[in-house]
């Protein structure tokens, strides 16, 4: 007997950064891109067959914490996850990525040796860059061993305006966020990952 493959709902959300394609399936938040996204994005026929909504209980939470996250209002985001979509590793790496805190970096050979597997930098690189929860899952955080801005899917700009939001003063945190006038995507001068 053949398993029906999952329901999907998507909603389109405006952010400081640009506009958010937002998905949710049965198990929880499923995917948050960038609607202009430079690499990585889901593929068109995919996103065909997700119904759009206006309104569903996951999708409106997420909604309500990314403006939180980008009014500095919280530090972690509190949401169910849906990261069946990934294979095992990327899991193990994405799982990883949750545990680096707001405000802070690594490198992808650090988050190799974190999640015990130091020999596949170059597989993690991968998996972050695969990353289907942008923001959510914080593989914006994720630097070059020499602590360079890499590739990120969103683009380097928005890597750059998201590491300088989170890096904010707690009395700064009730600024406006960054203009996203300044973050046009632009062609990454690397291209690794998220």
């Amino acid at each position: 007997m053949n398993t029906p493959s999952p329901v999907f709902v998507q909603s389109l959300v405006p952010s400081p950064l640009g506009t958010l394609r937002l998905l949710a399936g049965p198990a929880g938040l499923a995917g948050v891109w960038f609607v202009e996204q430079q690499r990585h994005a889901p593929d068109p026929e995919r996103i065909a067959g997700w119904t759009r909504v206006s309104q569903h209980p996951v999708l409106d939470e997420a909604r309500r914490q990314l403006d939180a996250y980008f009014n500095g209002r919280i530090e972690r985001f509190d949401l169910p996850l849906d990261l069946t979509q990934g294979t095992p590793f990327q899991r193990l790496v994405w799982q990883g990525l949750l545990d680096i805190p707001r405000g802070q970096t690594t490198s992808y050979l650090a988050l190799a040796q974190r999640i015990g597997r130091p020999a596949a930098v170059r597989a993690v690189g991968a998996a972050v860059g695969r990353n289907p929860l942008s923001i959510v899952v914080p593989c914006h955080r994720v630097l070059g061993s020499d602590g360079a801005l890499t590739g990120y899917a969103g683009g380097l700009p928005r890597k750059r305006a998201l590491l300088a939001l989170e890096a904010a003063a707690p009395a700064d945190r009730h600024q406006s966020p960054p203009d996203s006038s300044s973050m046009r995507p632009r062609p990454a001068a690397r291209t690794t990952a998220h």
